[in-house]
């Protein structure tokens, strides 16, 4: 029997890793263009933040994908988890926000078809951009396991001031926010 040299083996792994990371970046994608044609399309601002959402966790994946895992969980942690569920407070807590229908009339027709437009000659830019470009492919790298670890060592040790500089003013902020709060009763 014939065997695969073992560099050959090597090249057919990385083939299949490359295969399924580009299905699961393609996925995302997907998610994200979606999601994002839901926050734009969508006649309720209730719908258009629940769309944010997936648009944000669409965009975590993608980090999460390149190796960035520190920004797939920033964007998790301070979008998803600060920014999102502020504005779906603040869209819950004004009742007569929910029900208004955001573009209504002559000037919703003639933002469709402008933006319509707009979108129709950036897809033919952007189809022409893809034909004709070299696109230039890189030798795969090793995965790593985590990008946490040197940032959390040069956050420590190089950037320490700094960093112990934006607590105390977060905590400032936070000290200020809470007497203004108290301050009205």
């Amino acid at each position: 029997m014939l065997q695969k040299p073992p560099n050959q083996n090597k090249k057919i792994k990385k083939n299949k890793i490359m295969e399924t990371l580009s299905i699961v970046f393609y996925l995302f994608a997907f998610i994200v263009v979606v999601s994002a044609m839901g926050v734009v399309f969508s006649r309720k601002l209730m719908y258009s933040a629940f769309s944010l959402l997936f648009t944000f966790f669409g965009v975590a994946g993608i980090y999460a994908i390149l190796n960035a895992d520190f920004l797939a969980v920033l964007q998790i942690m301070i979008y998803v988890g600060g920014i999102l569920v502020l504005i779906v407070f603040g869209v819950m807590l004004t009742s007569r926000v929910t029900d208004v229908d955001i573009i209504t009339g002559g000037t919703g027709r003639t933002i469709y078809i402008s933006s319509g437009i707009f979108a129709t000659l950036m897809l033919i830019l952007l189809i022409f951009m893809y034909t004709t470009v070299n696109w230039g492919t890189i030798p795969i790298t090793e995965y790593k396991d985590t990008t946490l670890d040197l940032i959390g060592l040069t956050l420590l040790t190089k950037y320490v001031l700094t960093f112990l500089i934006a607590a105390i003013l977060l905590l400032i902020a936070f000290i200020g926010a809470a007497f203004i709060a108290r301050k009205g009763n």
